[in-house]
């Protein structure tokens, strides 16, 4: 810590869950939307499972760290700040219109830059700048006073408030949803039993997001600049990412453009590992289009939203924050309406 600074180590914990994640995502194709359309249109519900595997494994083992006294998820930014019914409603339906209309999420389209798709370098560029845009930029007061937080004292948290009401231990009411959690993604059904592999990058998945609330906790205990206690999620930190770029001389690290630049690399040693990564790019305008506006609905759904599908689906669900199931299910729903309008040309055609 010493040697490289405290943000420079805030980076390489980042990009060690980075890895892990591009690699869940090229080798065993861990991806929100795929998951969402092999429900709806694929008759199988492996891959959502797998993702309910992935949330189940993050809440179990942040609170056994919790219980611990490894971590303080009221320190985390999910329980700390409060959150917006509107902005978790509205913000998660256009990003998962967004997320369809550009074929993937901003952790998708990451992983699919580096397998070598170009398509996809076109809508980080474009999500991270809309992303930012949103969050300080011209769009920023507009946001703020649309979809202001609501402060409380208590963190909203699910494990908070029943904890508090039944007077039991919060990590014990957190180990317990998240282990109900994994048993019903496990539960067997024909066409949906998720493979050993699927299973395995599931879990990896979560112990990925639990890693950062680690990391960045004990960072934030343990040095002195007073970093933020934060996991996994692929809006802001890719724009953050790309100022880093351009303006690293004044700028310093930080968990987010590790983690961006580790799901780069993993993606990029996964595709080389299953022999896929190829060239790609995009010789349709009429995609492109698509694919520009659908990672501009991204970058502001997320921001006003607090999250994407792996900052509210997965980090913020880690926690049992209250905003992850609404954001989700709104997620679920904005994508399920883009996916209706590629297909069959209307949201309105049942």
């Amino acid at each position: 810590m010493e040697t490289l600074g405290e943000p420079a180590v805030a980076a390489l914990i980042g990009l060690g869950g980075g890895i892990a994640l591009g690699l869940a995502a090229r080798i065993g194709r861990f991806c929100t939307l795929g998951a969402i359309e092999d429900q709806l249109y694929g008759g199988s519900s492996a891959r959502l499972r797998m993702w309910g595997l992935a949330i189940g494994t993050a809440i179990v083992t942040t609170f056994l760290a919790y219980g611990a006294g490894w971590i303080d998820p009221s320190r985390a930014f999910y329980l700390a700040e409060g959150w917006s019914l509107a902005g978790a409603v509205l913000g998660g339906l256009v990003f998962g219109y967004g997320m369809a209309l550009a074929g993937n999420c901003g952790y998708g389209a990451l992983a699919r830059l580096g397998g070598g798709d170009m398509r996809s370098f076109v809508i980080v560029l474009v999500m991270g700048l809309t992303a930012y845009v949103t969050l300080s930029g011209p769009l920023a007061k507009l946001r703020i006073t649309l979809f202001a937080r609501t402060p409380t004292e208590t963190p909203p948290g699910l494990a908070h408030i029943l904890g508090g009401a039944l007077g039991l231990s919060v990590a014990g009411i957190g180990v317990v949803i998240g282990l109900a959690l994994i048993a019903l993604s496990l539960w067997r059904s024909r066409a949906s039993e998720m493979s050993g592999s699927q299973i395995f990058w599931g879990a990896v998945v979560g112990l990925a997001v639990s890693s950062g609330w680690l990391g960045t906790h004990w960072l934030a205990t343990t040095g002195f600049d007073d970093l933020p206690v934060v996991s996994h999620t692929f809006s802001a930190p890719i724009g953050e990412s790309l100022l880093y770029a351009m303006t690293s001389s004044g700028a310093h690290l930080s968990f987010g453009v590790g983690s961006v630049l580790g799901v780069l690399v993993g993606s990029f040693a996964g595709s080389l590992w299953k022999g896929r990564f190829r060239w790609e790019a995009c010789e349709d305008p009429r995609e492109l289009r698509r694919q520009i506006l659908g990672a501009g609905f991204m970058g502001w759904g997320a921001v006003t939203a607090a999250g994407c599908s792996i900052g509210q689906g997965v980090s913020a669900f880690s926690l049992l924050a209250v905003s992850a199931p609404i954001t989700v299910a709104a997620i679920f729903v904005g994508a399920a309406l883009g996916l209706r309008q590629l297909i069959a040309g209307s949201v309105l055609v049942p």
